[in-house]
């Protein structure tokens, strides 16, 4: 079974990512992970991905996807696996399919993670982090006993930058001018599942299992 999922920052696709790897035994993979696991143990393609890395830049999608496709023959794969935050714009799925077509291969499921704008914002807006122990809260579905004091060390907790409003608003706009697009690419594609994604995480993960059987 061979799943992307998709939505927007802050929908809580990872999570759902990770339960649904768990439940059927099938690996998470992010592109974070396999930047961070090609650049250790020293690749050609890592050691590229890293020299646009230091200079800042964007690494290339040729070289995203030759790293991905060589994680996704590794043994561990071969009932299937979860992709987390890849692809993220049309010509990276465009690609994505054309290297799995190569293969005699192609993607069961892209699941749609789908929450509105506002709720995403109210939800990493209320977020709080220690940076003392690295504990994470939010002042609505998982707040503190003392306002704004860790539970864990009891250091004072912060809003961080990338969970400000104004902050979150921007990465919804380019989410939607450049990831949106892929919901009808995989729609054509006859593999988009949907789920409403402003019920809890339990229920969320019930609705994604309905989808792809027990």
């Amino acid at each position: 079974m061979k799943i992307i999922m998709l939505g927007a920052p802050g929908a809580g696709k990872g999570t759902q990512a990770k339960k649904i790897a768990e439940k059927y035994g099938i690996p998470h993979i992010s592109t974070g992970d396999i930047f961070r696991a090609n650049i250790k143990g020293g690749t050609e393609l890592g050691m590229k991905a890293k020299s646009y890395m230091d200079q800042g830049q964007l690494v290339p999608d040729e070289i995203t996807i030759g790293m991905l496709m060589d994680r996704i023959k590794e043994n561990d794969c071969q009932k299937g696996y979860v992709l987390d935050g890849f692809p993220r714009t049309i010509p990276q799925a465009e690609s994505l399919t054309k290297a799995l077509a190569d293969m005699g291969d192609k993607i069961d499921y892209a699941v749609n993670v789908d929450v509105p704008d506002q709720v995403i914002v109210t939800r990493m807006s209320g977020r709080r982090a220690c940076l003392s122990c690295g504990a994470t809260y939010h002042i609505v579905y998982n707040p503190t006993k003392q306002e704004s004091v860790c539970d864990t060390c009891g250091s004072q907790l912060v809003l961080r930058d990338d969970d400000k409003p104004e902050t979150v608003l921007n990465r919804l706009t380019v989410y939607h001018d450049q990831t949106q697009p892929l919901i009808d690419y995989y729609k054509k594609a006859g593999v988009l599942a949907e789920v409403d994604g402003t019920q809890n995480l339990d229920k969320v993960f019930q609705d994604i299992v309905s989808i792809l059987g027990e």
